[in-house]
């Protein structure tokens, strides 16, 4: 198993792209041409990290950033995946979290963002690729798209950097007129758990209106996917999950869960594919 340090610099490397923002009904507001660098120094015992953004009609920005250790609330998978974010959800404080999934010359990132009263209020979806690479970006995800049965391997990590969990998942996901319901069955040897849901389709936006606290999923460009609560609640656990169709067949899942005091427990990736 490598270290975090090691799973970092899996990202190294010059990444263009842009950083576009979303209402929380999925409403493109804003799209920015971006460039992000991240360097070895010093036999790659420091990175340094610089962000070139282009605002339309205005000066381009850079800021430039070197570390040569992780804080707490981030923790990297193997491939170079990552969450980072906060610790603790707490009534009237800003919230929210950074998603990073990586597969070949591509990431995808998105970052999350909860109001002061608790409720999802923005996202920041970026798409970006190695210099060089000419490759499309993927289309916008569709309801029709997940349709079928995805098998599925997890792996979650812990705050504390105990050994990971490795288990296997399996997702069902049918349309029944304009609803879509899951079946999502996961968890390790006698501790196995089944979740069914379902939820309203609303072209892009999927609205779980029958959950405890509601959730939704937004369909996005690319092929990504945004899972939050439509607003955090005391005493009640939550996720906040972003997902990455790659293929039509397969399909990547980041999932950073929370108690339900509002502390984050852990982080899982899923890699799953499609077997009907």
């Amino acid at each position: 198993m490598l270290s975090q340090w090691e799973c970092l610099l899996k990202n190294v490397g010059e990444w263009q792209g842009s950083f576009t923002s979303f209402s929380p009904q999925g409403e493109e507001l804003e799209d920015i041409p971006t460039v992000i660098s991240l360097e070895g120094l010093n036999n790659s015992q420091t990175i340094r990290q610089v962000v070139r953004r282009s605002p339309l009609n205005q000066p381009p920005e850079e800021k430039v950033l070197e570390y040569s250790s992780l804080n707490r609330s981030i923790l990297f998978f193997d491939n170079g995946a990552f969450s980072q974010g906060s610790l603790q959800w707490g009534p009237f404080a800003e919230f929210g979290a950074e998603f990073s999934l990586i597969e070949g010359d591509c990431r995808l990132r998105m970052v999350q963002f909860f109001n002061k009263e608790g409720r999802f209020d923005r996202l920041t979806l970026i798409r970006e690729k190695l210099a060089g690479i000419n490759s499309n970006f993927r289309p916008p995800l569709t309801a029709e798209q997940l349709v079928g049965e995805w098998r599925g391997k997890a792996v979650t990590m812990y705050r504390d950097l105990r050994t990971p969990d490795t288990y296997d998942t399996n997702l069902k996901l049918d349309i029944q007129g304009d609803r879509l319901t899951q079946k999502l069955t996961f968890g390790i040897a006698n501790s196995v758990r089944t979740i069914s849901s379902t939820a309203q389709i609303h072209n892009r936006l999927l609205q779980f209106d029958r959950s405890d606290p509601p959730v939704q999923i937004l369909l996005l460009p690319d092929g990504a996917s945004c899972n939050t609560p439509v607003a955090i609640r005391a005493g009640s656990g939550f996720v906040l999950e972003v997902g990455w169709l790659l293929t039509p067949q397969r399909r990547q899942r980041l999932i950073r869960s929370y108690s339900p005091q509002g502390e984050w427990v852990n982080l899982t990736l899923v890699e799953e594919e499609k077997i009907n």
